[in-house]
């Protein structure tokens, strides 16, 4: 129990079909059943099929609840996380999404009728209207989790009244965007999922402020000491409590964790050991690297360019063959420096490993705290989705330097990248701002504080 005389909770956590989201729940669901609470976390099978293991000492507190995902026609099988979909079968893999309305309900349903395993509050992700009112129908609270930095959550402004003042907020937290971005989130946030007119549709902004008028709190993935203006200026737009829930990060790797879990683990750490301190950058674009494939071939030709020395997981993008992706000659002219992993790999071992220096990231929230928690500067190059705004506060933040792009289209060229890699690697301020927020996002003792406090919140 988390305090002398509480009994324990029962939380439902209903993460969005994305790693980005599933991950940082898991951190909450295990730092809850760490302090004595029940946790029912839901998602699909294959998704809890992907998470790494809850420790033996918390998984009898901790119940993974598969709800199968309904089959939607010309939405390809198994694609559950929405790093399995083509970005044009995205409005497809949200209707799926949306059939599990039903079973949620069931599983709510049957959890209700038990007095003794009725869930406390129920955490909902941002597009989970559904979520929020079935719980609401049972007299269940429920808790809005946004995974992102509360700056970001931010810059829509209020809630719009309005499905025209949507599209304006969306315009009007683009504002510092380059074009190319802009009209992407508006094509993303405010379009409606489905522009035929075949299927009831509601633009992810809309599902966004649906799901938040239904919560009576809002939890952000962040804490004060790394935005302390922007966590009360949430408060102040979203008119309820803002509850910042810490960093969320995963344990850091040690000892025989941190070499890996199978053998190709255990050779990337190899070679990794062969280098010198301080002079790999490790390049990741997330789990789902939705950008197209003669950009990470420029990409490529730009790692060449810059002549350090590198580490890239390189994740083919959905119904692109992975022989077309590296230029051919690539890995001979550059094998003597550096190491191409097209499979997935252990991220945070890699960086927290003494050779690594720097990382070129897509800035997804996660990737850029993982970064930071060794103290690693930033490449940046944002995709898609809060990437971009993500970049720009860590650019503001001196830690490192955006790839340059093209205003209209998103491209950029090998040198532009060579230009920022090299720039980072030279840099001694970008490192030492890195180290700064360090003792922030490094700070097991600073988050662990945050779950406390949001416990006592869902206790009051």
């Amino acid at each position: 129990m988390d305090a002398a005389g509480s009994s324990p909770l029962h939380i439902v956590i209903f993460p969005w079909l994305a790693m980005g989201h599933l991950l940082p729940c898991l951190q909450l669901a295990e730092r809850l059943a760490a302090r004595g609470h029940r946790v029912s976390f839901i998602s699909t099978p294959r998704n809890l099929a992907r998470l790494p293991p809850v420790p033996p000492a918390l998984a009898p507190l901790v119940d993974l609840i598969a709800l199968p995902l309904p089959q939607v026609a010309g939405l390809p099988d198994g694609a559950e996380s929405t790093g399995d979909v083509p970005s044009d079968k995205f409005d497809l893999h949200r209707e799926a999404f949306d059939g599990l309305a039903g079973p949620f309900s069931a599983f709510l349903d049957a959890a209700c009728a038990d007095a003794g395993s009725k869930p406390d509050w129920v955490v909902v992700d941002y597009s989970h209207h559904w979520v929020a009112a079935a719980a609401q129908d049972r007299q269940v609270p429920c808790v809005m989790f946004l995974p992102c930095a509360a700056a970001v959550a931010a810059m829509a402004g209020a809630p719009p009244e309005s499905r025209a003042e949507e599209r304006q907020a969306i315009v009007k937290s683009m504002d510092a965007a380059p074009m190319f971005e802009a009209e992407l989130a508006a094509a993303d946030f405010a379009a409606e999922d489905d522009p035929s007119g075949s299927r009831p549709s509601i633009s992810i902004m809309s599902r966004y402020f649906m799901t938040l008028k239904m919560s009576r709190l809002f939890a952000v993935r962040s804490c004060s000491e790394l935005e302390p203006d922007a966590i009360p200026l949430l408060a102040g737009l979203y008119g309820k409590p803002v509850v910042p829930l810490g960093l969320l990060l995963p344990p850091t790797p040690d000892g025989a964790c941190a070499r890996g879990k199978n053998a190709e683990d255990d050779a990337i750490m190899r070679w990794l050991d062969a280098q010198p301190a301080k002079s790999v950058v490790y390049v990741a674009l997330g789990s789902e690297a939705p950008i197209r494939a003669e950009l990470l071939r420029e990409l490529a030709h730009g790692l060449e360019l810059a002549g350090t020395r590198f580490l890239w997981a390189l994740r083919t993008p959905v119904g692109v063959q992975g022989d077309i992706i590296v230029p051919e000659g690539f890995r001979e002219r550059t094998g003597e420096r550096g190491l191409v992993v097209a499979r997935w790999v252990p991220q945070m071992s890699i960086l927290a490993h003494g050779a690594v220096g720097a990382f070129l990231t897509h800035c997804g929230w996660g990737s850029i705290l993982e970064g930071l928690q060794f103290g690693h500067p930033l490449i940046m190059l944002p995709i898609a989705g809060d990437q971009g705004p993500n970049a720009r506060l860590m650019e503001e933040r001196k830690v490192g330097v955006l790839v340059p792009r093209n205003d209209k289209d998103g491209s950029f060229s090998r040198n532009d990248v060579a230009g920022a890699v090299q720039a980072v690697v030279d840099s001694r301020v970008f490192a030492a701002s890195a180290k700064k927020l360090q003792e922030i996002v490094a700070s097991a003792q600073c988050h662990d504080k945050y779950i406390d406090g949001f416990i006592q919140h869902l206790r009051t």
